[in-house]
């Protein structure tokens, strides 16, 4: 889908040996699917998992309820210690997590459908919120989608621009 981003990414995570790890709600498992859509995937993907229920945030990821718990749900606070346990888990350079509500309705939190939180866990961590405003649920997974490959390469480059200035 977002063929040109995933090449750039699997270019930079190739040429600096690192690998990524994915967790991911709303999207569905759009995001690893994007990134394996590139030859040479095995090289850099560890794995991914689809964090849809309260059961397999427990089976997939290590997470530190006692921290979660203090903070609100749907946050970038909150995305970014499921970014931080992806790549843990899979002892990944980063990590990428993805937490949201696709439509047609929103969250018992409160949170309107259309709205994500995407994180990035590695040596340089980033977070964003995406509001479409919308209650299509296909077209928020896409949407949700290409702002964490566009998230995450973005921060790929910053964490290798730092790496080779420093």
């Amino acid at each position: 889908m977002f063929s040109s981003v995933c090449v750039a990414i699997a270019s930079k995570l190739l040429g600096s040996g690192q690998s990524i790890s994915i967790a991911e709600s709303s999207t569905g498992g759009l995001i690893a699917a994007n990134l394996l859509s590139v030859a040479g995937a095995s090289s850099y993907f560890r794995g991914g998992s689809v964090i849809y229920t309260r059961e397999s945030r427990h089976a997939f990821l290590d997470l530190d309820m006692t921290k979660l718990k203090e903070l609100k749900p749907l946050t970038e606070l909150m995305v970014a210690e499921f970014a931080h346990a992806a790549r843990l888990k899979l002892d990944a350079t980063w990590g990428i997590a993805e937490l949201g509500a696709a439509g047609p309705r929103g969250t018992p939190y409160g949170h309107a459908p259309g709205t994500s939180v995407i994180g990035v866990s590695g040596p340089v961590n980033a977070s964003i919120t995406v509001e479409t405003f919308s209650e299509n649920r296909e077209e928020n997974m896409v949407q949700f989608t290409e702002a964490a490959l566009k998230l995450f390469n973005t921060t790929l480059i910053q964490s290798l621009e730092s790496t080779s200035q420093g």
